[in-house]
This record gives structure tokens, sequence and C-alpha cells, in this order.
């Protein structure tokens, strides 16, 4: 089974959307620079807290809209042992992936899908598995 590893929102004002959720949630957000298109990293569950975690808490990062995504949605990222063998299922399947996986820096594989009913989301291969 590919459990959900992450979740990822969009944002116009990536300050506001940092203020917000740590205020209301007291999320931890790591604003990261143009080298990693100023995505924000979302923990929600500390790695220590993990194991008292609620079952299934998981932590995801913000990105902010452009001109050339416009019309992005929340999503949620499926962790995969195999990008390429879960790119193949996915097509299989009836869906779309957009793009070819781009590689996370420390992280994995990373690519985008739309499924059979225009939903978009995403899946990891995680270089390490677990993360």
């Amino acid at each position: 089974m590919n459990p959900v590893v992450h979740f990822e929102l969009p944002c116009d004002d990536r300050e506001r959307v940092a203020r917000f959720y740590r205020q209301a949630f007291a999320w931890k957000l790591e604003m990261l620079g143009p080298e990693m298109a100023n995505y924000v990293l979302v923990t929600t569950a500390s790695e220590d807290a993990r194991p008292d975690a609620p079952r299934g808490a998981i932590n995801g990062g913000i990105f902010t809209r452009t001109a050339q995504m416009p019309e992005v949605h929340p999503s949620v990222v499926i962790g995969v042992g195999d990008i390429q063998a879960a790119m193949k299922a996915v097509r299989d399947a009836g869906g779309e992936i957009l793009g070819e996986p781009m590689e996370i820096p420390g992280v994995g594989h990373y690519v985008s899908f739309i499924d059979t009913e225009r939903n978009r989301l995403s899946m990891l291969q995680a270089l390490r598995p677990g993360h």
C-alpha cells in the first residue's frame, strides 16, 4: 500500500499564510529560498513526536501561485517505492502524468499526476524509506 506522505497548499502571500498556520495551529514553517522556488516546508508533527502523534499525521509544504500556475489547488503526495512503476500504474489506470519526475535534493523524486476525476495529486519516491 502507498500512503499519503505529504500535503501541499498554494498561496498568494507566503509570509501571510505562514503567520496564519503558526498562529492558528502552531505549525513550524521553514521558508526556503529562490533556489527551491520559495517553497515553505510545513511541520505538523515533529520527528521526535511522531510516535506519539495522531496515527497518520503528516507534514507538508506551501508553494506560491505564479502566472504559469494560476489555477492550483491543495494536493496530497503519495509515497511510492518505485516512481517509474507508479507512473506506469497511474497511466494504466487511466490517469495522466504531468511532466517528468524532478529530483528534490536530499528528499527524492517527485511528479504530479491527474486522476480519472481530474484531481491533481503527486507522488514521491523518497531517497530513504519513511521520508
